[in-house]
C-alpha cells in the first residue's frame, strides 16, 4: 500500500525473529527521539504504544505542502532535494517518499541499536505494516486497541501501569481527537476501562480490525 497525503494509518511492526526492539528503558526514549526526527515532519502522531518486541502507531500523514515545508526547514538537505525533485514528477513518486521516510527512521534506529549492543543484521521485520483508517468507528476502536495492547500481551494487568504509550497524555495532547472520537475525557477513560474489564470484547476488537501481529 502506497501511503497517501492527508490520510490516517495504523503503522505497526515487530522485531526480527526472537529479538527485542527495546532491551532497556533508555531504548524507548531513544526510539521516540529518532521517531520525532524522521516522522514528525511528515505525519501527526495521534496514538502510540511501544512494547519490548513490537510497536503500534496511529498517524495522520500531513498535506503535501506541509511535508515539503517541513522537510525544507529540516537539517537534511538530501530529503529536501529528493522531495523537491518529486514535486516535479508524478504523485506515486511523491507518496513513495513518505514510505521512505519511515524506512529511514527504522534504519537509523537499527544502526544505533546494533552499535550499542554489538549486533548485526536487520532489527525489524522487512516491510512495516500499514492499514488505512477509513471511518471514525475504526479510529476509535484502533485507539483503544493500541492503548490496550500491553494488556493483551501480558506485560501489565492494568492499562495505567504501562509507561511507553500515549494513553496517559492523549487527553491533553490531542484535545481535538478526544472531542471528536470520545466526546470528553471522562468518556475516554471510561471506554478504556470498559474494554479492560471485558477482555473478551477487547479480543473481538482485534478480530474486527483484522490485525495480525
Amino acid at each position: 500500500m502506497v501511503i497517501q497525503f492527508n490520510t490516517c494509518y495504523h503503522i505497526y511492526n515487530h522485531a526480527n525473529g526472537d529479538d527485542n526492539l527495546f532491551r532497556e528503558e533508555k531504548n524507548y526514549s531513544f526510539f521516540l527521539e529518532k521517531y520525532r526526527q524522521h516522522i514528525d515532519p511528515i505525519a501527526e502522531t495521534i496514538a502510540w504504544c511501544l512494547m519490548p518486541n513490537h510497536f503500534h502507531l496511529l498517524v495522520k500523514i500531513r498535506s503535501e505542502d506541509e511535508v515539503f515545508d517541513n522537510l525544507s526547514t529540516s537539517s537534511s538537505s538530501s530529503k529536501v532535494s529528493n522531495f523537491g525533485r518529486a514535486k516535479e514528477e508524478d504523485e506515486e513518486v511523491k507518496r513513495k517518499l513518505l514510505s521512505k521516510q519511515f524506512a529511514n527512521f527504522f534504519s537509523s534506529y537499527t544502526q544505533a541499536f546494533n552499535n550499542m549492543y554489538n549486533r548485526r543484521g536487520s532489527l525489524f521485520i522487512k516491510n512495516f505494516k500499514r492499514k488505512q483508517v477509513e471511518d471514525e468507528c475504526y479510529l476509535q476502536n484502533l485507539i483503544l486497541y493500541i492503548h490496550l495492547n500491553p494488556i493483551k500481551h501480558g506485560f501489565v494487568s492494568l492499562i495505567s501501569e504501562w509507561i511507553p504509550t500515549s494513553y496517559h497524555s492523549f487527553p491533553t495532547e490531542k484535545p481535538t481527537f478526544l472531542t471528536s472520537v470520545f466526546s470528553n475525557e471522562a468518556a475516554y477513560f471510561q471506554q478504556h476501562a470498559d474494554k479492560q474489564r471485558v477482555f473478551k470484547e477487547y479480543q473481538n476488537i482485534e478480530n474486527d480490525l483484522k490485525i495480525s501481529l
